[in-house]
């Protein structure tokens, strides 16, 4: 993290990444001294809500950042970027999207946490587009010039308000990951089946053992009156996540039950500290490892689409 100082004084000239947090609340022009060398460019977690007419003098610009600010439109000068490939504005207050403010190139685009009801159609010209997240908005239907998107890889549409789940979806090559939980055309019954209530104060949280879009998973103790008990705990991030809703990930896990190749769960966790939803899982043994980084071939029409099953893969 750099400081507003660092750049003021010059002592950042020549710099390719450029990550300020520090009540900005309008976009410092010394960072256009910057223009000729910047590709990374991080504002996260500041209080702007808009950026100069001229931001595409950053020719090498890659990566943009602006989570946590005051956006409530899509800045369209970002289209006019020539080599910006990644854009984030999670948890602003984006409600509206111009047409043709993405640039041709673009690869990723994170707008998790919004106020989005719309999807502009010209989102089907970013023909290079792999990762989009829009999970946390009031999305009511995704324009299908998204179809054109033929290298999308992720889809992140949970809570959201599509009424019907897009078709042409299934016609994208190289689409691997969907999460759309929380719609109201994917709205299930909870099971009125409740996991047993594990008191937090019980848990002793040692190291993370991983994280994802929903939560934090750390290796714990679990004492109980009788015994003490290694296990895994996760912890949701939010009342709301990129997959979709807490609540709808427990259902799953309870719909699923027990299998060799699931990770059982034990229970939910009872007063949190934050008042954060979680569940308590059973310590996957060291001889298991995890998918990420492996080579490994799941077809798809073996694996029920369930969201939040947890999976389990010994080594080959």
């Amino acid at each position: 993290m750099q400081t507003i100082q660092q750049l003021r004084s010059g002592e950042l000239k020549g710099s390719k990444t450029l990550k300020l947090s520090c009540e900005l609340t309008e976009f410092p022009k010394e960072i256009f001294e910057l223009k000729d060398t910047l590709e990374i460019l991080d504002l996260s977690n500041n209080h702007l809500s808009s950026l100069p007419n001229n931001f595409s003098d950053f020719k090498k610009l890659k990566i943009a950042f602006f989570s946590d600010n005051n956006f409530t439109v899509f800045p369209e000068v970002l289209a006019k970027c020539p080599s910006l490939t990644m854009i984030g504005f999670k948890s602003n207050k984006i409600n509206h999207i111009p047409e043709n403010a993405f640039p041709v190139d673009l690869q990723w685009l994170i707008l998790t946490n919004n106020c989005i009801t719309e999807i502009p159609k010209s989102i089907g010209k970013a023909h290079k587009l792999q990762k989009v997240a829009f999970a946390g908005n009031q999305i009511k239907a995704l324009p299908v010039e998204m179809a054109n998107c033929k290298n999308l890889e992720l889809l992140r549409i949970a809570a959201n308000q599509l009424t019907e789940f897009p078709q042409w979806l299934l016609s994208l090559p190289r689409l691997s990951w969907l999460a759309y939980a929380g719609n109201p055309f994917s709205k299930t019954e909870y099971i009125k089946d409740e996991l047993p209530l594990i008191e937090w104060k019980d848990l002793t949280l040692k190291e993370i053992l991983g994280q994802g879009a929903s939560g934090v998973i750390s290796k714990a103790t679990w004492q109980t009156s009788l015994t003490q008990k290694e296990i895994a705990v996760k912890v949701f991030k939010g009342e709301v996540t990129s997959d979709g809703f807490p609540e709808e990930e427990m259902n799953a896990c309870i719909a699923a039950g027990n299998h060799n190749h699931l990770v059982t769960v034990i229970g939910k966790l009872k007063n949190h500290p934050e008042q954060k939803m979680g569940l308590v899982l059973e310590l996957i043994p060291p001889s298991f490892k995890n998918l990420a980084g492996h080579q490994v071939l799941i077809l798809a029409h073996e694996i029920p689409l369930k969201k939040g099953l947890n999976f389990r893969v010994k080594p080959f």
